[in-house]
């Protein structure tokens, strides 16, 4: 019976787990459908409309966040306030009383994955390389794969094959790291060599991913470690690195900042997940952090459901008790997945302080292993956190909240400003040079990558465009 008990526990708890950390990884829109979903086909759940705090379970006034859980604790404090609200709070109280969509200035320009790409190499290429570069890139998949090769490309354009391959040897360093590889080894192989000019690798990383990927997807960290003579914790090691840093699908990694206003006519709005902004609008005061939670109401357990299972039929009961397990269990996931978005954003936003008010070039190099560490949670965890989440500034700039981890962005902020303010085009060894002087040493491809990024021109263009 102990055993029994002891394994319906264990079920339950793996259940809560594995339901938490797939909730905490959707944006507010997929966590909506998951719950009109729910509400849809589980009788045990339901929604009842009253404005109640999710965080502290107050009643709400009509409108207007928690008039506890929004408020400092201590004035003189500049630790920021960071609570959970309704998400009528946030897209209702704009719209026209015509009913039309509220006016977005915040929206982003649309842009596909060979174009972005293709704006960064464009610069540095010749005029008939950048031909073939659009044709490399138009023959993308939906995660970045070639689908071509090199050999197929050369005949077509009547180009020798081998500067065919140096093209895409070239586009694969762009942003995302990847792009245009024949497979996921050699988008994680290529994202490892550009990684060890700014980052650490550990031990074995390039050998388990040339020879054993297959293994290590499936854990089997002891024949790994047998075959390349390593320890167990070593090849561990590695895995980990992997998952935190490495995305064998380079178009589902993050690329592009959405930093670009939208000045077409895109219909596409985005509707942030988190908002940062100051008390009281002044900026002197301690930021706020409003977290979304996606419903309008409150969730519970239908208590005239759970009041009838006394009397249903027992071959109903089940049914009725599983319907009852579910909806509990949901309700208890989503408070988790708010709590742990709690507990990182105090953290993230008192440590990116300086970027949230000052911009790029205030940006601390962050990764998610160090907040996890600090946190006590797995990196696993924070990166689901992160994952497909957008943030409004308090400058109203909307960012996807993986930009807080972009160890590159100060980086490129600083480089666009040397450019800026060059007397005569600076080449990007001089480049590389003034950074070392600020205490920042890159490789100088690495400045040639993130001038790229930022649709910079190579030296001798901006030359002549200024001539």
């Amino acid at each position: 019976m102990l055993q029994g008990h002891y394994q319906q526990t264990l079920t339950n708890t793996s259940a809560h787990l594995a339901q938490t950390m797939t909730l905490l990884s959707m944006p507010a829109t997929e966590l909506a459908e998951k719950i009109d979903s729910e509400l849809s086909t589980n009788p045990a759940l339901e929604l009842i409309n009253e404005r109640r705090c999710p965080q502290c379970k107050r009643l709400l006034p009509a409108s207007g966040p928690c008039p506890v859980c929004s408020q400092p604790i201590n004035y003189e404090s500049q630790e920021p306030i960071v609570f959970i609200s309704p998400r009528e709070d946030f897209y209702t109280h704009s719209s026209s009383d015509a009913g039309e969509s509220p006016e977005e200035p915040y929206a982003s320009e649309e842009i596909d994955l060979p174009t972005f790409v293709l704006r960064q190499i464009a610069g540095d290429l010749a005029v008939d390389d950048r031909m073939i570069a659009a044709y490399i890139l138009n023959h993308l998949d939906e995660d970045g794969f070639l689908t071509t090769t090199a050999q197929e490309i050369a005949r077509y354009q009547h180009r020798h094959p081998a500067d065919v391959q140096n093209l895409i040897d070239r586009i694969k360093r762009c942003d995302p790291v990847g792009v245009c590889s024949l497979d996921p080894k050699e988008a994680l192989l290529t994202q490892i060599e550009v990684l060890r000019e700014t980052a650490k690798i550990p031990p074995y990383t390039k050998e388990v991913i040339e020879n054993h990927l297959n293994k290590l997807s499936q854990h089997h960290y002891q024949d790994i470690a047998k075959a390349l003579g390593a320890s167990t914790a070593q090849i561990e090691r590695v895995s980990e690195f992997v998952i935190q840093n490495l995305n064998p699908f380079p178009a589902r990694a993050h690329w592009g900042d959405m930093r670009d206003p939208n000045t077409g006519s895109s219909q596409v709005f985005h509707q942030p997940d988190i908002l940062i902004y100051h008390l009281n609008d002044n900026p002197k005061n301690p930021l706020v952090v409003e977290i979304i939670l996606p419903i309008r109401g409150t969730l519970r357990v239908n208590p005239l459901f759970k009041a009838s299972l006394k009397e249903v039929s027992e071959d109903k009961s089940e049914e009725w008790r599983n319907d009852i397990e579910k909806a509990s269990l949901l309700i208890k996931c989503i408070q988790q997945r708010s709590n742990a978005l709690k507990m990182l954003l105090e953290k993230l936003v008192a440590y990116q302080q300086n970027f949230i008010n000052g911009g790029e070039i205030e940006m601390k190099p962050l990764t998610r292993a160090e907040i996890a560490k600090e946190l006590g949670v797995h990196e696993s965890t924070i990166s689901r956190a992160v994952s497909s989440k957008t943030i409004q500034l308090p400058n109203k700039r909307i960012i996807p909240m993986a930009i807080f981890f972009d160890r590159s962005l100060s980086q490129r902020t600083i480089i666009k400003g040397m450019i800026e303010e060059e007397d005569k085009p600076l080449s990007d060894s001089e480049i590389q040079t003034n950074l070392a002087q600020q205490g920042i040493n890159i490789a100088r491809r690495t400045v040639a990558k993130y001038r790229s990024m930022e649709g910079i021109l190579p030296a001798h263009l901006r030359q002549k465009h200024q001539k």
